[in-house]
């Protein structure tokens, strides 16, 4: 295999600063970004994402194409919860099943913002239409999480977790928590003004984007150097699903991009969309509506595991794949 492409990865530099996170950490550096600094580079990096992707909507159009691409996110968004569901309770009980099949249905904004700047780099097109495809893809995963627990659940024995939220509060956080509004929002922002807003915004929205992902990608660097202790109680099988679960959902997605004809900028932002898993907005919905499940478990199996792999190894091989298959 070339290992160009896994290079040029590494040697951008938000991935090298990823490192310097995870090695402040384990070489016990004082080196932290001080709060709340960390949210406000999470806001900066969704809202630029999102204007963007709406000024570029704007740019292409909307065609069938979009529409149909946007459909299969949304599919694969229900369909990976309920496998991942069934592969886990091979091992794990029903409320630790759903809730890490559903941070595994769900998806990763920073991983989706590592690939669009790899892409960048190589001077790769991509559509404004796949942010639209990452806002789709963020909550499904949660609603089919609670219905599975809700389904497998005794409901004499569990009625505290059957009963545990309402479906207006289930659904609330799943479609209002605050990363997807924001992201959302901007996404409409961006359709709404035109290349007169993006003209006015760029500097600030495009301009900076890079630094900030950098500084942003430092702290999760350092926040999955901690979690990596969580994970030595985790055992071999959680660890392997961490690692061969990305691999597989990017295999159907990269097979399901070509089926739909998908350029190969877009074909490697559905794959890494589903391929990668959420660390911020199901954990946030999982602890609420399913308590019984260990959050140390699945949030450190998202972030300490599937999150370094897909920026470091996965995102590169994804491509290549796909570069191979498609010429």
């Amino acid at each position: 295999m070339e290992f160009n492409l896994i290079l040029s990865n590494i040697l951008n530099p938000p991935v090298l600063f990823f490192f310097v996170g995870m090695a402040a950490i384990l070489l016990k550096s004082d080196l932290e970004i001080p709060q709340p600094l960390p949210k406000m580079f999470s806001l900066y990096l969704l809202f630029a994402i999102g204007f963007k992707g709406g000024h570029e909507i704007i740019e292409s159009g909307l065609s069938w194409d979009i529409v149909i691409t946007l459909v299969a996110a949304v599919v694969m968004a229900c369909l990976v919860p309920i496998y991942s569901f069934f592969i886990l309770r091979l091992k794990l009980d029903i409320y630790n099943s759903a809730a890490i099949a559903a941070t595994y249905g769900s998806i990763s904004a920073v991983t989706f913002i590592t690939a669009s700047a790899l892409l960048t780099k190589l001077e790769l097109g991509f559509g404004g239409h796949m942010v639209a495809a990452l806002a789709l893809m963020e909550s499904p995963a949660i609603v089919v999480g609670i219905i599975l627990v809700r389904l497998a659940a005794d409901p004499e024995k569990d009625k505290t977790t059957v009963e545990a939220a309402s479906w207006s509060e289930v659904l609330r956080e799943a479609c209002l928590n605050g990363s997807v509004f924001l992201l959302v929002s901007s996404l409409i922002i961006g359709l709404l003004t035109g290349n007169s807003g993006w003209d006015k915004i760029r500097p600030f929205s495009d301009e900076l984007f890079y630094g900030i992902l950098c500084f942003f990608l430092l702290d999760m660097g350092l926040i999955a150097a901690r979690r990596i202790n969580d994970l030595k109680q985790a055992g071999s099988f959680v660890i392997g699903f961490s690692l061969l679960m990305p691999v597989l959902n990017a295999l159907i997605g990269i097979g399901l991009a070509k089926l739909l004809g998908m350029s190969i900028g877009n074909a490697l932002l559905f794959t890494v969309l589903c391929a990668s898993a959420s660390y911020i907005a199901v954990p946030a919905a999982m602890r609420m509506s399913v308590p019984e499940a260990n959050p140390s478990l699945y949030i450190s199996m998202a972030l300490a595991l599937t999150f370094p792999f897909n920026i470091i190894v996965g995102i590169p091989v994804y491509l290549q794949i796909i570069q191979r298959i498609w010429t």
